[in-house]
């Protein structure tokens, strides 16, 4: 702020000439001349309010010139604003307020904030309780708000707008108007509310938009208010309500998504219940309802692109226009992997490329695939891995039927329980294998349509029973070792992973109460073959026929050495199985 010095001459001064205008002076005669003099040194009043001009600016007064013989000064800091700028210049015309004669350096005492206050104060006074003045809302206090209407004023919090509450902040440094509550010039109290006459202009156009208002309409509103189920809008004096189903034709998690407080809408007036003051708003409704002809846009089989809105447990919303979302299911995600949520595959706000599986106009769906955009792995998997092929990879689970082995990224394997061993009764796949475990097999089978691949670890050596019917004919006789005693039988490994059955009707001629007390599991035992079962991969053995050929061996092998004709034992067992068989 720099300093402005300029000095003013007296008679360019608009009011209150003093006697140095001498033609004035010669033409006054007696009385006049003195009544004339006496009006010019006539000094203001303590308290009065008169007009001044400002005729010299200095470091830390402001100069003004009254009419009197002296100037007057005031303060610098009455013309400072809160921003620190000065508000006058020389010349400017202001209202002073008189309040007491010359001081030390000459000037007379004067002060413009009292001038102000007063000629405030006579406009209050003028406007009276009920009236309206313009006011500038200076900070807050408790209870409410100061204002200055050229006095300061209280505003409670309640009258500072139609809604009280919330961050009043917004309203410090914003001029309004208000009206006079209450109002002691006395005592310096003035309540004002702006409140008031926003119910006034609330109610004023709430009457006008009530008599106009219909269903149909299509009217500019303001967002007044959000809430879970919609917004409030203000269509001017009345709110209507904006329900979040009818703001978008397409899909909506929040009304926030669409609006927010303080915008301006255009909306159709969807009910209108003049009884109850009901107004059903709606926003969609104003623009075309882009499914009508969504199938003539959309067909199935063509590739489209859109964006990710929203993920859900089943599969993910697809935004292909506003007001159209395709849902791609979890199991269209991918074709190898097994997608437990689309948040393993997408993220919302993503751009995505998707094949239309399906348009269904009626019920405002339209189905989406993402894997279909790519080759189908399992249409081609034959041509990499035909029947017979020899595989490796690692062992991505285990399960009580079997093992599934990784062939490639997405792609497994079943090795089931029964295609592990040709010979071992393998009770659960845990037993022999491992997870992360690498091992071989051979493709057994290929289910394009159910995208299965069956493989095989026993296959990739012989099956051992080709061999068993030449190796254990029926009649041969056979050591082995328990391997399991049960009430039905004792079960004896002649080789390994080859088990054969004594049925407990097979031990022996005398009853036995159980196999249990005639063998112990790890005992050897010598049996006959009675049979090779190459369907159930069973051979039936039996120590009865065992023992009976071989008493009628001995009593050849005596009768022989008396010069009779004998038979070999195997030639006898074989007729004792034969014999067996028959009874």
């Amino acid at each position: 702020m720099g300093e402005e010095k300029r000095s003013f001459k007296k008679k360019d001064m608009p009011i209150r000439r003093l006697h140095d205008n001498d033609e004035e002076l010669d033409q006054a005669e007696g009385g006049e001349f003195a009544d004339l003099f006496q009006d010019s040194l006539r000094q203001p009043q303590s308290g009065e309010v008169v007009k001044a001009v400002v005729v010299q600016i200095e470091q830390d007064v402001v100069l003004v010139d009254v009419g009197y013989k002296s100037e007057g000064a005031i303060r610098i800091a009455e013309f400072i604003d809160e921003n620190g700028d000065l508000t006058v210049k020389v010349g400017d015309e202001v209202n002073v307020y008189f309040e007491r004669g010359e001081n030390i350096r000459g000037h007379m005492v004067l002060s413009k904030k009292k001038a102000d206050s007063q000629v405030a104060w006579e406009t209050i006074a003028a406007a009276g309780e009920g009236g309206v003045i313009e006011g500038k809302i200076t900070g807050k206090v408790k209870g409410g708000m100061t204002v200055d209407v050229g006095v300061e004023a209280f505003l409670p919090a309640s009258q500072v707008d139609l809604r009280p509450g919330g961050n009043m902040d917004r309203f410090i440094g914003q001029t309004y108007q208000f009206r006079i509550l209450k109002l002691n010039r006395k005592r310096g109290n003035l309540v004002l509310s702006r409140r008031v006459l926003l119910e006034e202009e609330r109610d004023k156009a709430r009457t006008e938009t009530l008599a106009t208002l219909k269903e149909g309409d299509i009217v500019d509103g303001q967002v007044k208010n959000i809430a879970e189920y919609g917004a409030f809008v203000d269509l001017g004096g009345v709110d209507g309500l904006l329900h979040v189903t009818d703001m978008s034709w397409g899909r909506l998690g929040h009304p926030s998504e669409m609006v927010k407080v303080g915008d301006t809408v255009k909306v159709m007036v969807l009910k209108y219940d003049r009884e109850k003051g009901k107004i059903s708003l709606g926003l969609k409704q104003t623009v075309p309802d882009p499914w009508l002809n969504v199938g003539e846009r959309y067909r199935e089989g063509e590739r489209v692109s859109g964006k990710v809105v929203s993920l859900t447990d089943y599969g993910a919303f697809i935004s292909l226009e506003d007001g159209i979302e395709g849902l791609v299911h979890v199991s269209e995600m991918s074709w190898t992997r097994r997608v437990r949520h689309p948040s393993e595959i997408l993220k919302v706000g993503e751009d995505v490329e998707a094949v239309i599986l399906g348009v269904d106009p009626g019920n405002r769906r339209i189905s989406l695939g993402i894997k279909q955009t790519e080759v189908n792995p399992w249409t081609v998997i034959g041509e990499r891995y035909p029947v017979g092929t020899k595989i490796e990879g690692q062992i991505k689970n285990i399960t009580d039927f079997g093992v599934f082995i990784g062939i490639e990224d997405g792609i497994d394997g079943l090795v089931h329980v029964s295609d592990i061993s040709w010979t071992r009764r393998v009770k659960h796949p845990g037993e022999l294998f491992s997870k992360g475990q690498t091992v071989q097999a051979v493709v057994l089978n290929i289910d394009v349509e159910n995208e299965r691949l069956s493989l095989g670890i026993k296959q990739l050596v012989p099956d051992p029973w080709e061999e068993i019917p030449r190796k254990y004919k029926p009649g041969s006789k056979v050591n082995g070792k328990v391997t399991s005693v049960t009430d039905f039988g004792i079960f004896v490994e002649i080789e390994e992973g080859i088990e054969g059955l004594i049925h407990v009707s097979e031990i022996s001629y005398e009853k036995v109460a159980s196999p249990k007390d005639f063998a112990n599991v790890g005992d050897e035992l010598e049996a006959a073959v009675l049979n090779v079962d190459m369907v159930e991969k069973k051979i039936a053995l039996s120590i009865k026929a065992l023992q009976t050929a071989m008493e009628k061996a001995e009593m050849a092998s005596y009768m022989g050495s008396q010069g009779e004709a004998t038979s070999s034992f195997g030639d006898l067992l074989k007729e004792k199985l034969k014999k067996s068989t028959e009874e």
